[in-house]
């Protein structure tokens, strides 16, 4: 392997953690990577599926000669292991990198436990997937998404490039920034949205006290606009109080926005309200269609389908055919002697491509994306 990187410790076996391990075995299938996760059962599922080589007796076991040590854990439980890791004797030209969500405290409490010890490169891939867990890793998991990383001054140039150079097999771009950065954009595009989709939920929760039918209405849209509220609680705790400082900021401007909308309905203002709505969807429509960002993308694929017995094992039985594989389905609305809308769900935009064509292909049913 290149620049001699011949042993890698991974701590973390789940989607983020296996995914990376077979982008660099894609790419460097003579290096060594051992894995260990806290979840016994991952780790074996992980060395059967053979993501990793070899699996860690403990944590830390023979984390001493590894050239490269890949944290992807929980940003809480990241911060742990950093201050572990600074009490060994680790190899001279080690270099440690993690896959938070957050940057800006975890640099600064690496920077705090190593000095200028270890090359600690804080980075972030922005690409998952709505399963979880080893089995779900995928080489090709983070290809074309951007990948993050924060160097600090303390950086060398050449333990970067070899970071980059390991990483390549995940075919992502690199895009460098500071971790206050980091932090201020991915509370803008990531972290905030969640805050918005989840008081969407309570809020909706609050109403179906005094107004029952409002859980079967919110079966439709609502369900889909507040889908990333459906995300791990733990998780967005942790990234909540590690990004507080601009969050915090955020919730300020996010008043301040809602003050403004509601100061133009409370005074009647059409024309300003329609400039409202008109100038966000210019942005929303502008927004790049192809590429991942911090929020996984939902590969959706509509169909309209007759209401007739076996209409659902037909489309399946399709795709089973052409080997596309389905993450989710689901019907929208069916009734009586009129078309209801079949939702498909897939892990990749190639994969709902792939499945439009087929159902084109094998019948007249009017497919389209949302």
């Amino acid at each position: 392997m290149e620049h001699k990187v011949e042993k890698i410790h991974l701590l973390g076996l789940g989607l983020i953690g296996g995914s990376i391990a077979l982008a660099i075995k894609q790419e460097f299938p003579d290096s060594t990577i051992v894995g260990y996760d806290i979840n016994q059962s991952q780790a074996e599922i992980a060395k059967t599926l053979t993501v990793i080589d070899e699996i860690a007796l403990h944590q830390f076991a023979g984390i001493e000669s590894a050239d490269v040590i890949i944290l992807a854990t929980p940003v809480e439980q990241t911060l742990s292991i950093i201050q572990s890791l600074s009490k060994l004797s680790l190899k001279e030209s080690v270099i440690i990198t993690d896959v938070g969500s957050t940057k800006q405290k975890i640099i600064e409490y690496a920077t705090k436990a190593f000095g200028r010890a270890v090359q600690f490169i804080g980075g972030h891939p922005m690409a998952g997937s709505h399963k979880s867990g080893v089995i779900a890793a995928k080489a090709h998991l983070f290809e074309n998404a951007f990948y993050i990383l924060t160097p600090t001054d303390h950086t060398s140039q050449k333990s970067l490039m070899l970071l980059k150079n390991v990483l390549k097999g995940t075919k992502a771009h690199f895009v460098e920034m500071t971790p206050g950065e980091h932090d201020g954009v991915t509370g803008v595009i990531s972290h905030f949205p969640h805050i918005v989709a989840a008081s969407l939920v309570h809020q909706a929760g609050r109403f179906e006290g005094s107004h029952p039918v409002i859980k079967r209405l919110a079966a439709g849209g609502f369900r889909d606009i507040t889908r990333i509220a459906s995300s791990s609680p733990a998780m967005w705790r942790d990234i909540l109080l590690h990004n507080r400082e601009k969050l915090i900021a955020l919730f300020d401007d996010w008043q301040n926005e809602m003050n403004h909308v509601k100061e133009l309905v409370h005074g009647l203002d059409g024309d300003a309200l329609f400039a409202y709505f008109q100038e966000a969807k210019d942005f929303r429509d502008g927004l790049p269609e192809r590429e991942k960002g911090a929020i996984p993308s939902f590969y959706d694929l509509y169909v309209d389908v007759p209401d007739y017995p076996g209409v659902i094992s037909e489309i399946t039985g399709y795709l089973a055919m052409e080997e596309i594989s389905i993450t989710n389905i689901r019907i929208i609305e069916t009734r009586e002697e009129i078309y209801g809308v079949l939702r498909l769900s897939f892990q990749t935009d190639v994969d709902r491509e792939r499945a439009q064509k087929c159902i084109e292909k094998y019948t007249d049913y009017k497919t389209f994306f949302s």
